[in-house]
């Protein structure tokens, strides 16, 4: 058990990684869209391309408050959750299948 045990560590630890990856892509999208970037720069497409398919239906059933959209920190505060519930069972889970202790 001790293999499926390293491998549901590796996995909790790519997510994090990939989680932490996203939430700053997510910042730094926010922050660029308060200046109207050009929207042909390749930079500026590549950020909203992978940001709005996450953002969009967020905004969709929040709306816009006041004038500021909120969309981005909602996603940011469901990726701490999956941070702190997804990958912390993961890596739990995977030490307690090695038997060792965290």
């Amino acid at each position: 058990m001790f293999v499926f045990g390293n491998l549901l560590i590796a996995v909790g630890n790519v997510v994090d990684i990939l989680l932490s990856i996203y939430m700053w892509v997510l910042i730094i999208a926010a922050l660029i869209s308060w200046v109207n970037p050009d929207p042909y720069n390749p930079i500026v497409r590549f950020l909203y391309g992978v940001t709005e398919p996450v953002l969009r239906p967020i905004r969709r059933r929040i709306g816009v408050f006041g004038g500021i959209d909120l969309s981005p920190l909602i996603a940011i505060l469901a990726i701490v959750f999956l941070k702190t519930f997804l990958v912390g069972s993961l890596i739990e889970l995977g030490y307690k299948l090695k038997g060792g202790h965290l």
